[in-house]
C-alpha cells in the first residue's frame, strides 16, 4: 500500500474561522500541527486543544514569527481579519506555503502590482504557493462555476445568488455597529456595497478568464429594506422604519452584456418594505447557457446551531486545500490552477 504524504502546518490566528481550521488541523490524518500563532497575549502559551475545544496536542501557541518558522512547517494556514504583505513575503521566501482566508489572492490579474509583484517574487524566492479560498469567496464563486459550466458549450449568463437569515446572530457589534442594521435608511451609506466588486469581482474575472470569456468591467450595486414593524432578533431590536435588510449585486460583463454575477441577500427579518426572494440562508446558482442549470444549495442547520455550524464552511475548504497547495507550482495559485479539493475524511492507519 502506497503511504500519503503528511504535511506540517501551523495554525495563524484562532478566531471563529481559525479556531475551527485548527480544530480540523488536529484531528486530519494527513496533517501534523506542528504550531499555532496568536495575537492576543492571554492564548500565548495555551495549549492548541484549549483553543479549539480538544484536548491537549503538546504544542502551544506563540506570537513570535520565528518561533512558527522553527517549526519548519509545510504550509501555514493563514486566517487574520487582513494580510501583512510583508509577513507574508517572509513566510513564502523561507519555503512555507500559505492557504488563506483573506482576500485579495483570487486573481492575480486584477491585482494591485505593488503587493502581487513583492509575493510572486517571495514564491519564487522560497519556492512555495499561495493560495486564497473559503466558502464565500472561494467554493460558491469559483468551484461550484466551474463545475457548473463543464457541461456548456455556450454560456450565455451564470449568475449566484447568496442569501443569510442573521436573526439568530447574536453580534449587536457586528450587526448594529458595523453592517448598519439598525439605522434610518437616510443615514445608511450606499458605498458600502461598493466592496463587493472587491471581494467578489477577482473571483468573477478569474471565471470569465478561464472560460475564454474575460470580463472588461465589474460593478457593484445595492440596495437596503426597512423593518415594517418593530423586531426582535437575537442581537437586541431592530425599530420599524429602519434597515432591517440589505442586497448587493456584482455584475461582471463581457462585450457589454451582463455575464457572471454575484447577489448576497442579507436580511434580519421577512417583514420588509421591499418585495425580496427570502430564501433560507445558502446559495442558489443558475446558469443560463446550452445546457440550463438551476441549483439550489441550502444550509441545513437549525437557527440555533447556525453560529456554531457556519465557520466550517469556511475554515474546512482551507484545510482540505493544504495538500494541492503544497504540491502546487511556485506562485499565487488560484482554484483554476490547483486540481479538484478532495477532503480526507480517513483516521488514518
Amino acid at each position: 500500500m502506497t503511504l500519503l504524504p503528511t504535511y506540517r502546518v501551523v495554525q495563524w490566528a484562532t478566531g471563529n474561522i481559525g479556531s475551527r481550521a485548527l480544530r480540523a488541523v488536529i484531528e486530519h490524518p494527513r496533517l501534523d500541527l506542528v504550531g499555532v500563532r496568536v495575537t492576543d497575549p492571554d492564548k500565548v502559551g495555551q495549549d492548541a486543544g484549549a483553543l479549539c475545544g480538544l484536548d491537549p496536542t503538546g504544542v502551544t501557541a506563540t506570537d513570535d514569527l520565528d518561533q512558527v518558522l522553527a517549526g519548519r512547517p509545510d504550509c501555514v494556514l493563514y486566517m487574520p481579519q487582513g494580510y501583512d504583505v510583508e509577513v507574508l513575503c517572509t513566510l513564502l521566501a523561507s519555503g512555507v506555503n500559505v492557504v488563506t482566508t483573506t482576500g485579495g489572492f483570487h486573481h492575480p490579474g486584477s491585482m494591485d502590482p505593488a503587493v502581487r509583484g513583492p509575493i510572486e517574487a517571495a514564491c519564487a524566492s522560497g519556492n512555495a504557493s499561495l493560495h486564497s479560498t473559503g466558502s464565500s469567496p472561494g467554493f460558491i464563486s469559483e468551484a461550484v462555476p466551474i463545475v457548473l459550466t463543464s457541461l456548456q458549450r455556450r454560456l450565455d449568463r451564470l449568475h449566484i445568488a447568496e442569501f443569510a437569515d442573521l436573526s439568530s446572530r447574536n453580534s449587536p457589534e457586528l450587526l448594529f455597529d458595523l453592517m448598519g442594521y439598525g439605522r434610518h435608511p437616510s443615514t445608511f451609506d450606499p458605498q458600502r456595497m461598493a466592496h463587493g466588486a472587491e471581494a467578489f469581482g477577482p473571483s468573477l474575472r478569474l471565471i470569465g478568464d478561464a472560460l475564454g470569456m474575460p470580463l472588461e468591467s465589474v460593478e457593484s450595486t445595492g440596495e437596503v429594506a426597512t423593518a415594517v414593524h418593530d423586531v426582535e432578533i437575537a442581537a437586541g431590536t431592530i425599530p420599524a422604519g429602519t434597515v432591517a435588510g440589505q442586497r448587493m449585486h456584482v455584475v461582471g460583463r463581457h462585450r457589454g452584456d451582463e455575464l457572471i454575477s454575484f447577489s448576497a441577500t442579507w436580511y434580519c427579518t421577512t417583514a420588509l418594505d421591499a418585495v425580496w426572494d427570502l430564501r433560507s440562508g445558502g446559495w442558489r446558482v443558475t446558469v443560463d447557457g446550452d445546457c440550463p442549470l438551476d441549483m439550489e444549495l441550502r444550509l441545513a442547520v437549525p437557527p440555533e446551531l447556525m453560529a456554531e455550524t457556519t465557520p466550517g464552511y469556511t475554515a474546512h475548504r482551507a484545510v482540505n486545500a493544504v495538500s494541492a497547495v503544497c504540491e502546487a507550482a511556485p506562485g499565487i495559485r488560484t482554484t483554476v490552477d490547483l486540481p479538484q479539493v478532495v477532503a480526507d475524511l480517513g483516521r488514518g492507519g
